[in-house]
Formats: structure tokens, C-alpha cells, sequence
């Protein structure tokens, strides 16, 4: 069984159905497609958490389903920036408190603006980060909306 991460743990907290998912991430390389594969679901239902930094607002997570890319002047126009651009790995940690391949919205160490890509609510269920390697967190769309406090945009391509 899957570890309780502080993810869950807020999720628990909020009363929040879920079902976490342990999967092998053996593979040095991974991506949320290969994640997707791993547990079970579509890529375009298993969503990654970017950090961006925008040249106003500073940090900005964006979550964006699989095998799409982030559009960085959507988030720019999105998010009240006239430029956004990609948090290094190294900023990524001290920002979120996670790892790549762990980020998520839920219990990094500070709160920031959350833009979802819109196409998030044409699923019944999706996967995020568990807040470590290895662990996804499958929710309703609904649930992950209402307790990140996201703004749904159209920012992936």
C-alpha cells in the first residue's frame, strides 16, 4: 500500500474521497505519460505540476494534462504577467518543498497561484502528484479544484 503523504493527509483532513496509487518508477526518465501507463489511466486524465515564475506575480503552479506542453504566454495572460517563464529545478525544491516528479499543489511549503488547464473538467476522474515519487492521488476534478483553489484557463498546447 501506498505511503500517506501530506497530500493525502490533506485530503483525509478535507474529507475528500481519493485512491492513491503506487507505482514503479524504476525508469530514470519518467514522464506523466509513462505515469499514466503506469496507473492505469488515459494520459490526458494524469496531470503534471509546473512551477513558472512570472515576471509580476513570481511563483505560479500550473497543471497540465499529459502529453501537452505548457504554453507560457497563455499562463503569462492567464495569471496577470506580461512573461512567464519555467522555475529551474533547483527553485522548484525551495519553492514547493518537493522533488521533481513529486510537485504538488497540495502541502508545498508556501501558497501560490494555481492555474489548471480547462480541460481538467472533462473527466470524472484524474490523477496528480502524490507529493513523492512513485505515489498518484486520483480525485474528482471537482474536489481538486475547490481545495487548491485553481483557476481553470486554457494553457496547455
Amino acid at each position: 500500500m501506498a505511503p500517506k503523504t501530506i497530500a493525502a493527509r490533506i485530503l483525509d483532513e478535507a474529507g475528500i474521497s481519493y485512491e492513491l496509487v503506487e507505482y514503479d518508477i524504476s525508469d530514470v526518465e519518467f514522464s506523466a505519460e509513462l505515469v499514466a501507463d503506469l496507473v492505469g489511466l488515459p494520459p490526458e486524465q494524469v496531470f503534471k505540476t509546473l512551477v513558472a515564475i512570472g515576471d509580476r506575480t513570481g511563483p505560479i503552479f500550473a497543471v497540465i494534462p499529459g502529453g501537452t506542453r505548457l504554453d507560457l504566454k497563455r499562463l503569462a495572460a492567464a495569471s496577470g504577467n506580461r512573461k512567464t517563464e519555467l522555475a529551474s529545478l533547483a527553485d522548484v525544491v525551495s519553492l514547493t518543498g518537493y522533488q521533481r516528479g513529486a510537485v504538488t499543489v497540495l502541502g508545498a511549503k508556501k501558497s501560490y497561484a494555481v492555474i489548471v488547464d480547462e480541460t481538467l473538467t472533462l473527466h470524472d476522474r484524474v490523477g496528480i502528484s502524490g507529493g513523492a515519487k512513485g505515489v498518484e492521488i486520483v480525485l474528482d476534478p471537482d474536489d481538486y479544484i475547490l481545495l487548491s483553489a485553481a483557476e481553470l484557463r486554457d494553457i496547455a498546447r
